[in-house]
């Protein structure tokens, strides 16, 4: 390298420093606040920046990126192994120039604006439905305290319990009554919140291209498709394969290997762990409305057909995983191809690179 690289432990207020050169030595150390921090790259020539991917690295990393400088954010994960004896802010900063020279670990992608808006909305939403459950379930046992059975499901036990608060005779006593009646309005109004963080969502997903692409393919619904996007930006091409990115969300098995023998074990559940459980949740749904359609005697496509067999040989919820496993591959593949799922044009030229490549091989 012949420009200045600098590596830079991020935190709220205070930045720590190492600046290197040509021979990754650190040559300087400083400690900076923020105003200082943004003074100071303003001020010097930086060719390079070398962060953790980590609260505000995407922020600092496009703004760096405006000022024409190379941003590379590492996996914290994997930077910690660098750290030499104490963790110190100086020493993180250290750790980083030495990861920067690992070439087997790849640097994440800096997310725009709008990928982690988008994120921000489905975070929301997950928190109000954290929100709505819990308050539903403190009602349940409020009921059992006093007797009340409340059917299951979200839906019904609510309607349940209120028909029971409206009724003068229940068991319930007047000194609660009015604190569990600010609960179901609350419960009503973070219902009323969440069907519209789902339409704005419906109405994002009409004009972004991948998001029509991903909602072809059986088990990708409307959260599934906006999160993806939301991750990837709708671009595959930093991934080396469909493995690699099946892997990305935690679904490839754990492997424990040593001289000739190799074990495979459980999912690794590494990655992005609210895409790892909506891709689940589909392949749930997608085998109950697969098992469903057998039952009434109705034509199942070629990926319903596999995961049944799967079922059958296996249970439930390792057909569920590795269903979810297939769906990230059909996935990355109807994003890398920008066609929808189960395109005729595309399947034949797959099939014509296949025999070509076999043709070769033999």
């Amino acid at each position: 390298m012949n420009a200045t690289t600098v590596a830079v432990d991020l935190a709220k207020n205070v930045f720590q420093l190492a600046v290197a050169d040509t021979h990754w030595k650190v040559i300087e150390t400083h400690r900076l606040t923020r105003g200082q921090f943004e003074r100071w790259f303003r001020n010097r020539e930086v060719s390079l920046v070398i962060m953790e991917a980590c609260g505000s690295a995407h922020h600092w990393a496009r703004w760096l990126a405006g000022l024409g400088i190379e941003v590379k954010l590492l996996p914290a994960k994997y930077v910690r192994a660098y750290v030499k004896r104490n963790k110190t802010d100086a020493a993180d900063a250290a750790a980083l120039l030495e990861a920067a020279r690992a070439s087997d670990i790849a640097p994440v992608k800096v997310k725009s604006v709008e990928q982690q808006a988008l994120q921000g909305l489905h975070r929301t939403r997950s928190l109000w439905m954290g929100t709505r459950t819990s308050r539903i379930n403190a009602l349940r046992g409020f009921c059992r305290e006093f007797g009340l059975a409340i059917p299951q499901g979200s839906r019904t036990g609510v309607e349940a319990i209120s028909r029971a608060l409206a009724d003068p005779n229940t068991a319930i006593p007047g000194l609660i009554r009015g604190a569990m009646k600010l609960l179901i309005e609350e419960i009503r109004l973070l219902e009323a919140r969440i069907a519209q963080l789902e339409r704005e969502l419906t109405e994002l997903a009409k004009h972004s291209p991948a998001c029509k692409q991903l909602l072809t393919i059986p088990g990708i619904g409307l959260l599934t498709a906006t999160a993806m996007v939301a991750a990837t930006s709708g671009e595959v091409s930093h991934f080396r394969n469909a493995r690699h990115f099946a892997s990305w969300f935690g679904l490839t098995p754990k492997e424990y290997s040593s001289g000739n023998s190799r074990r495979l074990g459980r999912i690794s559940k590494r990655g992005d762990r609210y895409l790892r459980m909506l891709l689940t949740h589909g392949a749930r749904a997608v085998l109950r409305a697969t098992t469903v359609a057998r039952q009434a005697g109705r034509e199942i496509d070629g990926l319903k057909d596999w995961a049944l067999k799967v079922q059958g040989r296996t249970n439930h919820n390792k057909a569920a995983c590795a269903l979810a496993n297939k769906l990230a591959r059909v996935c990355y593949a109807v994003l890398r191809n920008h066609e929808p799922y189960g395109s005729q044009t595309r399947r034949e030229e797959n099939k014509k690179l296949n025999r070509a490549v076999y043709a070769v091989a033999a």
